[in-house]
């Protein structure tokens, strides 16, 4: 098999979805990050960073998330001191420290409410 090419626009050709315990709390974790609300019925969310899309749909039945992230969904970033500064503020549960990586780039990983960690992303001037 081979990939689908054009069958969808690139932006619903791949999309995260999250299984999440408490949608609300959830939602405002991910907006006061940055990502914008694009829709949002009973026990699910659409939502958007630019083009991409990171789907939320409630399961209030899920175990509390593991002591470590699964996964994690990285968002590059010109700024990420900025978002490190704010992972700070909301007083996130930080899984990797901020740092310039061997691969190029400046980044941190904060876990998220749910299993699922988000790292922020910058290249670095020099790669």
């Amino acid at each position: 098999m081979s990939s689908t090419g054009s069958y969808v626009s690139a932006s619903e050709q791949f999309v995260v979805e999250i299984y999440v315990r408490d949608l609300r709390y959830s939602l405002s974790f991910y907006q006061r990050l940055g990502f914008k609300l694009t829709r949002e019925e009973a026990g699910f969310a659409e939502l958007s960073w630019d083009d991409s899309r990171l789907f939320l749909e409630e399961f209030k039945q899920m175990p509390s998330p593991p002591p470590f992230p699964v996964a994690n969904i990285r968002v590059m970033v010109p700024n990420v001191d900025e978002y490190w500064a704010l992972a700070k503020q909301m007083g996130a549960r930080i899984f990797r420290e901020i740092g310039d990586r061997y691969y190029g780039l400046r980044d941190f990983t904060m876990a998220g409410p749910d299993g699922v960690a988000i790292r922020f992303a910058t290249l670095l001037s020099n790669h």
